[in-house]
């Protein structure tokens, strides 16, 4: 009988990383695959930890072990790097998918390393603050995020949008391995939509996702905007909102129920390596309108409307149409839905485990990437 293939596989409980290694760990306990899901960052909450506890095949470490991005400086995240080489020998896994390639500047498991890329500082201030140099303060991240790029065996990204911005941005020598992201749907269409809303989702403090634009927006439309997630960032960042419906953050039960009533979805996202929350909302049959940007269309061309980024004019324009359209937003949402079903965490964890067996079988010494 063939020995199971253990893997160790970083989290964090902050953002979507926490959602796509939940979804990854189970797929691949499908497959016979013993996962370590080592949490980094705040301590999960008791919903979370009961979620990550309850998958088959899976040991959950809470280490409270530092977030880069969270971090004032490089020494708490080499630490942390060290620290996840010693937990990955002692676990006795195969190989080390670090979710925070920051960790693969120091971490030396003595296992193939593969890293995956899902945002980083220096790409979001790219995009976030175009034509500014990026903040001294950040170069220390920078130079780790491109030593744990260089340093791992393969490098993985959740769009081909986003593999070009990092090989771009970090000069590899090869783009990242595209495999998508996956999501279970957390309600499926069952009927037309029911309310004449609209709902966006997110870090709302985050300037890149768009807030104060929707806001402005709101402010336009004939019906209620709604808008979940959180107001205040970790560092104090904040964001003025008038016109939106604040939800709060919510947990997945309300979040479906909304979404269950098929709201207009709306991203004005202008940088996204992915967008969790919006194939959420595909997958439950909302009708959406995203920014046109490289990874959106990547994603979703065909089954949204889409308008230029920063355009709030336009936005209004889409939203008006598709809420005195209801034959067009029943069509958009079933395309949505339609689509969705391609990224799904199935498919994910078979797009991983070749990955995970070619490192295997190669052996890889670390560095290959940059060779």
């Amino acid at each position: 009988m063939a020995v199971p293939l253990r893997l160790l596989l970083t989290t964090d409980t902050v953002g979507g990383v926490w959602q796509y290694s939940i979804d990854l760990a189970g797929a691949l306990a499908e497959h016979g695959v013993e996962t370590v899901l080592v949490q980094l960052g705040p301590a999960p909450n008791d919903a979370q930890r009961a979620e990550a506890q309850a998958i088959p095949k899976v040991t959950f470490l809470e280490t409270g072990l530092p977030l880069d991005w969270l971090s004032n400086g490089p020494a708490p995240v080499l630490a942390a790097g060290a620290e996840i080489g010693g937990l990955a020998r002692l676990h006795g896994v195969d190989l080390v998918q670090l979710n925070m390639p920051t960790l693969g500047a120091s971490a030396d498991p003595g296992v193939p390393v593969l890293a995956v890329t899902h945002g980083c500082v220096s790409t979001w201030w790219q995009h976030g603050r175009p034509g500014l140099p990026l903040d001294p303060s950040f170069a220390w991240h920078r130079a780790l995020t491109e030593q744990g790029l260089r340093a791992a065996d393969r490098v993985v990204a959740p769009s081909a949008g986003y593999a070009q911005v990092v090989q771009d941005y970090y000069g590899l020598p090869v783009p990242p391995t595209v495999v998508h992201n996956g999501r279970a749907p957390l309600v499926t269409p069952q009927h037309e939509p029911a309310q004449d809303c609209v709902l966006t989702v997110g870090r709302l403090w985050d300037s890149v996702k768009g807030a104060e634009l929707l806001d402005m927006v709101a402010g336009q439309l004939s019906v209620p905007f709604h808008a979940a997630g959180a107001a205040t960032g970790p560092h104090g960042e904040t964001v003025r909102l008038e016109n939106l419906h604040l939800l709060g953050q919510l947990d997945s039960a309300a979040l479906a129920k909304r979404l269950a009533a098929r709201p207009v979805f709306v991203s004005a996202a202008c940088f996204e390596p992915f967008g969790l929350a919006v194939l959420e909302a595909a997958a439950a049959g909302c009708a959406l309108v995203l920014a046109d940007i490289p990874v959106f269309r990547e994603l979703w061309e065909g089954a949204a409307l889409f308008v230029p980024p920063r355009d709030a004019i336009a936005y209004h324009a889409a939203i008006e149409q598709l809420i005195g359209d209801l034959a067009l937003r029943r069509s958009l949402g079933d395309g949505a839905a339609e689509r969705a079903r391609r990224y799904t965490p199935t498919r994910m964890a078979d797009a991983m485990l070749p990955l995970y067996r070619q490192l295997l079988a190669e052996r890889a010494p670390a560095g290959k990437v940059a060779a």
